[in-house]
């Protein structure tokens, strides 16, 4: 697809990742980026730089996808869809048929509106947490499905009405299962946040901080920035009806990683790693690293922002919104 003159609608602009992937679209020669949210976890705050371009708004009838007319509406005036919206990984094992109403029946509202409308092309975010734990490493698109949460599930399912919206409806669409996403405009305070904010929080409070797990179990982190310049290449890309890995391929073990921050931070203190509850569905993946040749072969994505890039630029970040994360 090509942006030069085209509308692009982002379902859940507002969020972490949505925001910074209507930043990157600003950065073509797109036509018009509108953002799609209902502002539960997306903050109009964190869409202050791009609503200072005139080509960017905020949808103004409301921005949930289980609104289906709300929804219609909205994707009626779009030439592609970037869909982001969906319940994360703990609120969906606390509020699972909330999460089957967003990540599931929301996703298909999604798709339908788009193939009735004839968007040209749809990017649907997944997530690496289709794969569960890794049975081999790197994970290529083709490691088997081994997840066992509530979030995982919503995902696959994504991914199988895509398919089938694909197949029976001809919707030329791309879906990216992102790796272990952070940087600027996460929120940092939430109860369900990753162990980076958490470990940021107890530095700024001079408090040992405290991780679950032993600390060995590895992951490959990836910025929202490369997360969201991903998006605008799948959205121009030729391939279709395919997903993606979309992270560093670089592994780092959570050890090593608090181990950077605290270093980075100048920090002294000492990290006490203590064992997963039983309750804690984090506990489920203990390994995660994607294979990026896919990507980078059909998308011409490759990562460019290192772990100590990307946690110096939170950091500021960080140091410059202090009274808003």
């Amino acid at each position: 697809m090509q942006l030069s003159g085209k509308s692009v609608l982002v379902i859940g602009g507002a969020g972490f990742i949505g925001s910074h992937v209507v930043e990157a679209l600003l950065q073509t020669d797109v036509a018009r980026v509108v953002v799609y949210d209902n502002f539960t976890r997306g903050r109009m705050a964190s869409l202050e730089t791009a609503l200072s371009d005139s080509r960017c708004s905020v949808f103004p009838s409301g921005g949930d996808i289980r609104d289906l007319d709300v929804l219609d509406d909205a994707v009626a005036g779009a030439d592609g869809v970037i869909h982001l919206a969906a319940m994360w990984l703990l609120h969906c094992r606390e509020y699972p048929r909330t999460a089957f109403d967003v990540n599931v029946q929301g996703t298909f509202n999604v798709l339908e509106a788009c193939a009735k409308h004839g968007v040209e092309r749809l990017v649907y975010s997944s997530s690496a947490s289709v794969y569960g734990d890794a049975v081999e490493i790197p994970m290529t698109e083709q490691h088997p499905f081994n997840n066992r949460n509530f979030y995982g599930a919503t995902k696959i399912a994504g991914e199988a009405m895509c398919r089938a919206f694909g197949d029976r409806y001809d919707l030329s669409y791309v879906g990216l299962r992102y790796m272990n996403v952070y940087g600027p405009h996460q929120d940092q305070t939430a109860a369900y946040t990753g162990v980076i904010p958490i470990l940021l929080n107890c530095i700024e409070a001079q408090e040992p901080p405290v991780v679950n797990g032993t600390g060995a179990q590895a992951y490959d982190f990836v910025t929202a920035r490369d997360v969201a310049r991903c998006n605008v290449l799948a959205l121009e890309a030729s391939a279709t009806d395919q997903f993606y890995n979309v992270g560093t391929g670089v592994q780092t073990s959570i050890r090593d990683l608090c181990d950077l921050i605290l270093r980075l931070a100048g920090s002294e203190l000492a990290v006490t790693y203590r064992p997963y509850t039983a309750s804690d569905v984090r506990s489920m993946v203990q390994n995660r690293i994607g294979s990026t040749a896919a990507a980078e072969r059909d998308l011409g994505f490759r990562y460019e922002d290192d772990l100590q890039k990307g946690l110096t630029e939170l950091m500021r970040w960080r140091g410059m919104n202090v009274s808003r994360v």
